[in-house]
């Protein structure tokens, strides 16, 4: 809209997780990046001390779980503190469940049989502590990233409807909000859940606005450490500020829809609690992170 390409875009995704195929490829990764995914593949083993930047190529072939434990150890972050914001997670998704929240924003889809889909599969109602505390490590023996402090993997589709205000005034229709800024950032593959610390800084920057501006935060909850590693840097409180009706870890980052299904959610919320500037930010695979602030209108 801002290069004068148009004025109305639906912008969207879907996933099929459940229905990838299981299989190989013989193209094997890039040789020059064969020296990196040692590095990896060694740490992976554990026991390998806390991570820090490579000299030279950073590993590009990384597995997302394998970012997390560095994120983990870069950042200091406790088993105990990132189980205990899965739980929350949980807990707050299903909460918002049954006082109707995500009703407002799911559109119920009809199965061949009749069934009626309405409910995402992925809150555990229930969810605590202890039991999440006891799950063990995924990705290195001596890890502390499990089932409980990750999101799942999930089916989903989502989109929005992006417009001028002009185009908007001709048609009538009253925008639920309106972009304020946005920003990109770029870093170590190595370390990708960190990408929303930059990203954010560059939007309130653009924005002309601190973080203590800032009514509701959605983050995409890949893992939890890089949304508590994030939250610190930026002053978030994960309380008041973050992820308020709950996260990817419990409803699950279905990857090509999460962007727009956290805006979905952000609107729906400044929308439930009667606020008026959200955030929303995540992480991506690669190295990079995206973030965009809103300005509830209607």
């Amino acid at each position: 809209i801002k290069a004068g390409e148009g004025d109305c875009f639906i912008a969207g995704g879907v996933e099929t997780v459940s229905r990838y195929a299981s299989g190989a490829s013989d193209m094997a990764p890039n040789p020059i990046f064969k020296g990196p995914g040692e590095r990896t593949k060694l740490r992976s083993q554990g026991g390998q001390g806390t991570w820090t930047p490579p000299e030279g190529l950073p590993d590009m072939y990384i597995a997302m779980g394998q970012t997390a434990e560095n994120v983990v150890e870069i950042e200091g972050i406790s088993r105990e503190d990132m189980d205990r914001f899965g739980v929350r997670s949980q807990n707050l998704a299903c909460a918002h469940v049954d006082n109707g929240f995500f009703e407002r924003e799911i559109t119920p889809l009809t199965l061949e049989d009749g069934t009626v889909v309405s409910k995402d599969d992925g809150p555990r109602p229930g969810t605590n502590y202890e039991a999440v505390s006891q799950l063990k490590p995924v990705f290195r023996p001596d890890g502390t990233v499990t089932a409980g402090n990750a999101c799942p993997l999930n089916d989903g589709a989502a989109a929005v409807l992006v417009m001028s205000d002009t185009k908007a005034k001709q048609l009538g229709l009253t925008p639920l909000a309106r972009i304020v800024a946005s920003g990109v950032s770029g870093l170590n593959p190595e370390i990708m859940g960190l990408g929303p610390i930059e990203a954010i800084r560059q939007t309130l920057g653009r924005a002309n606005m601190t973080i203590d501006q800032i009514d509701l935060v959605e983050i995409n909850e890949a893992f939890a450490c890089q949304v508590i590693g994030s939250a610190r840097h930026l002053g978030i409180d994960l309380d008041t500020q973050m992820n308020i009706h709950g996260g990817a870890i419990a409803l699950g980052h279905p990857f090509g829809m999460t962007g727009a299904r956290i805006m979905t959610t952000l609107i729906n919320g400044l929308q439930f609690e009667d606020k008026t500037f959200g955030l929303e930010s995540m992480c991506v695979g690669g190295g990079q992170g995206m973030a965009m602030i809103v300005e509830r209108l209607s």
